[in-house]
């Protein structure tokens, strides 16, 4: 199994909820595991040490973190592969590997520990840097701060807001706007920072700084997280062979219940309106739950990894042809 921290010297990282995972995952079977966001090859690390009759395809659209995680995992040879995509094309990824079926696939959505702790990449106000948050530079994607510099009012503001579920996005928006409007438009991180701070307020009763939030939406806006996410869980499901394991790890509110209702929807609970005659949201048994509850991380892995404090992993087995019979 990996170190419990998920690394050695400079690649060391912590990668969340990694003994449940592996556990939840079954890679002590051995077979071909998709690995969607590699990240630093934590968990892949992981499960090629669980059996020597394991292989990982690992995805990630970050070149840098896949640079990283083939120098970390190159002593398991071509038992590890690594493809730069985005995880929502692994169809087309899976078809181009001549990979059919899966054991196990996992997803940890979210920002990376590299992409946090990057001094250059934007994505945190612990650094002073230019607003750019996005995971994939190479694909022409507006940075956050184009993203300020492009959108209405109303619009900043219903990002904050949806995706950071900030209260005072209304506020926020506006002295983004009229800051824009003087001339001297927000561009760096610790410009936004400091203007939400100022816009919200800072109080000792808050356990995050004031604008984790608004850092968090942005983010989510730039790269287009919660797109297609149900479309990824079908898919990966799909991918399976029977018996085969999907695990997902969300950081956020609005993707854990993206995740949670295509899981119900493939186990065959209907998510149509309770009016309606009879079912039409394509509902059907193809997976069965196996937490019926999102696993968290206990105190002694929050404590280490303050970043697992958000953490929850849902995990479901595909149905062999036998049970959905």
């Amino acid at each position: 199994m990996a170190e419990p921290l998920g690394g050695r010297g400079a690649l060391a990282h912590r990668p969340v909820l990694l003994r449940e995972t592996i556990e939840l995952l079954a890679v002590a079977r051995g077979g071909m595991f998709i690995d969607c966001t590699v990240g630093l090859g934590g968990h892949s690390e992981a499960i090629l040490e669980a059996s020597r009759d394991t292989q990982v395809l690992g995805i990630d659209r970050d070149e840098e973190a896949l640079e990283l995680a083939r120098e970390r995992l190159a002593r398991f040879g071509s038992r590890f592969r690594a493809v730069h995509a985005d995880f929502r094309d692994m169809t087309r990824v899976l078809a181009t590997a001549e990979v059919k079926q899966a054991r196990g696939i996992l997803a940890d959505l979210g920002v990376s520990s590299l992409q946090l702790d990057s001094p250059l990449r934007g994505f945190s106000f612990r650094h002073d840097a230019s607003l750019d948050m996005r995971m994939d530079a190479s694909i022409g994607v507006e940075t956050a701060a184009e993203l300020l510099g492009r959108l209405s009012e109303v619009e900043i503001a219903q990002i904050i807001f949806e995706y950071g579920e900030e209260r005072r996005s209304r506020r926020i928006a506006r002295w983004i706007v009229e800051r824009r409007e003087q001339g001297t438009p927000v561009e760096t991180t610790r410009d936004l920072a400091s203007l939400v701070e100022r816009a919200v307020g800072f109080s000792k009763q808050r356990r995050i700084h004031p604008a984790t939030r608004t850092f968090q939406a942005l983010r989510i806006a730039v790269n287009s997280e919660l797109e297609n996410l149900d479309r990824f869980v079908t898919d990966a499901v799909d991918l399976l062979e029977p018996e085969g394991r999907l695990a997902v790890i969300s950081f956020h509110s609005l993707e854990d219940r993206i995740i949670k209702r295509t899981f119900w929807k493939l186990s065959g609970r209907c998510q149509c309106p309770p009016r309606l005659p009879k079912c039409m949201c394509g509902a059907r048994s193809t997976v069965e739950i196996l937490t019926r509850r999102p696993v968290t991380s206990g105190e002694a892995e929050m404590v280490t990894n303050p970043r697992a404090r958000s953490a929850k992993l849902r995990v479901c087995r595909k149905l062999s042809a036998a049970e959905t019979n």
